[in-house]
């Protein structure tokens, strides 16, 4: 395209949540343009009326900021090629298809889908490349008019060259080169006067003077029918640059958001979808698996990612600046970004990577921030209300501090839950409490440390690891096993972070509330 300033865009269709792979075409796409000074474009294509889901756009929108991706010209924004939504421009593309029709570059053709299938049957069985015959092709006003007074309905069809090559310079993929003869005539008007994507986003590229055209790789295979449409109706080229498809963990196949039941016969994949789920649960969240999973961006936003590691794990799947930084703000990555180091192979998701992206974002700010991450989940989940009180907000921030990294996701302090609850409400896991109070010694043990805190003045974690190490060595017992048959008696649960810091937030009073609950069982 002839123009000085980049111009790149992505446009989404309302169809179904969006997906991991939409997030990284939009993350290189905006990349692109903040590092070339340009203007990223969001365009809407929901033309397709049938598939289209109004309330699909939200997340979409909501998802592009949440990460940052924030566009210049597009929904909510305007700008000088408005509207930019494709349900809005059908009198551009309906100029678009008659000058295609009058320059001969398509054409109307009244054959009904009965006759085209019986083509391709023919083309099957004679065992040859099915390319339609354009026997119902009108060339005339009055071949149109002898198809109406049939009761044919025309649509409106590509007129593809039927021999030669088409040679582009993909920025990733280097020489391309497509077989002409091997293109159908595609349809780009239907009977009911709507029109398909390869018209609408070929034209609106033109229109909306796109420099770039940066897309996943299954969009490839449209190249030739676009690069003619632009051509017939004597618009210059974009570049075009098509990317690796993000692909499921340990395969080549394309990651999908129908595959669920696959990809939770895989161990990282599962954890983290469980991890989410928990979170969900708690929250009242639609766990609907096509809206909710570790494929779509809305998983990540409503489960407590940080977008900082979202989107540094996105921009190296798939890309890389050396072979050894990892680590990117998001300035590094407009700095570093270069289609030149983008891949040509698909690049798998792992979860495991994704989560220790997560990890390291998380563990690396104040524990007051990451205090103020989790706050909202314990009030949506009903376990604290707002404003929160002073002593509340103590415990919140020793419970994050102890917990450390054990807290990957905001929405992991849910599982903090027992610290906040009344003593009488602690319920215990079964197996838990089988394990560490099923028998008689075990009893013992814990009568016997009740006494001992009960004495103990101070609950300061110093104090308790001292008062408890000494026991220990007194009854002769593993540290092991006091630390789980305490933390089982106060909290329910046979995990979690140290036994001390348990102790100390809880406090002495409820503590041996709690302990003598669990020994009245």
């Amino acid at each position: 395209m002839s123009s000085d300033k980049v111009r790149v865009r992505i446009a989404p269709s309302p169809t179904g949540a969006m997906h991991l792979g939409l997030a990284r075409t939009a993350l290189y796409n905006w990349l692109f343009a903040r590092q070339n000074q340009g203007v990223f474009i969001l365009r809407i294509d929901d033309t397709d009326a049938v598939r289209n889901q109004p309330e699909m756009l939200e997340p979409i929108l909501s998802g592009l900021r949440w990460l940052g991706l924030f566009w210049d010209e597009g929904p909510e924004k305007g700008g000088p090629y408005a509207p930019y939504y494709q349900s809005q421009r059908k009198d551009i593309y309906a100029r678009a298809v008659s000058r295609l029709v009058e320059s001969g570059a398509a054409y109307k053709d009244y054959a009904t889908a009965e006759e085209v299938a019986a083509e391709r049957e023919q083309a099957r069985q004679e065992i040859r490349t099915f390319r339609y015959s354009r026997r119902w092709m009108a060339e005339t006003q009055a071949d149109c008019l002898r198809f109406e007074a049939e009761g044919r309905k025309p649509v409106v069809r590509l007129k593809m060259p039927l021999e030669g090559k088409l040679i582009i310079d993909d920025l990733i993929r280097g020489r391309v080169e497509f077989d002409l003869s091997l293109e159908q005539d595609h349809i780009i008007q239907r009977q009911d006067g709507s029109f398909l994507y390869h018209l609408t986003s070929a034209v609106d590229d033109a229109e909306m003077r796109i420099t770039h055209i940066i897309r996943a790789e299954e969009h490839l295979s449209n190249t030739p029918r676009q690069v003619f449409i632009l051509q017939a109706l004597g618009y210059p080229l974009p570049k075009f640059a098509h990317l690796p498809y993000v692909a499921e963990p340990g395969t080549k196949n394309k990651l999908s958001k129908r595959k669920l039941k696959e990809y939770v016969k895989k161990a990282d994949f599962a954890e983290l979808m469980q991890r989410g789920e928990r979170i969900a649960r708690r929250l009242g969240l639609n766990t609907t698996p096509e809206l909710f999973n570790p494929v779509v961006i809305d998983f990540y936003q409503k489960t407590g990612f940080l977008p900082e590691a979202l989107i540094n794990y996105l921009a190296l799947l798939g890309w890389s600046y050396d072979d050894r930084t990892e680590f990117f703000s998001q300035k590094e990555l407009i700095r570093a970004f270069s289609l030149s180091r983008v891949v040509r192979s698909a690049a798998g998701f792992d979860p495991q990577r994704l989560l220790a992206f997560q990890v390291h974002y998380i563990m690396e700010l104040p524990v007051e921030k990451r205090v103020e991450l989790v706050l909202p989940y314990l009030i949506k989940a009903g376990i604290i209300s707002a404003p929160v009180e002073p002593a509340v907000m103590e415990m919140v921030t020793r419970i994050v501090s102890a917990a450390g990294d054990r807290i990957k996701l905001a929405g992991d302090i849910l599982d903090y839950e027992y610290f906040f609850i009344a003593d009488e409400q602690l319920t215990w896991d079964e197996k838990a409490l089988s394990r560490w109070l099923g028998r008689k010694q075990q009893k013992e043990i814990l009568r016997a440390a009740r006494a001992v805190l009960a004495a103990t003045a101070s609950f300061a974690v110093a104090d308790l690891k001292t008062v408890l190490e000494d026991f220990i060595a007194r009854q002769q017992i593993k540290g092991m096993e006091l630390s789980q048959v305490l933390r089982v008696a106060v909290t329910g649960r046979d995990y979690g972070f140290g036994i001390n810091e348990v102790l100390s937030i809880l406090g002495k009073e409820r503590v041996i509330k709690r302990i003598d609950r669990v020994l009245s069982k």
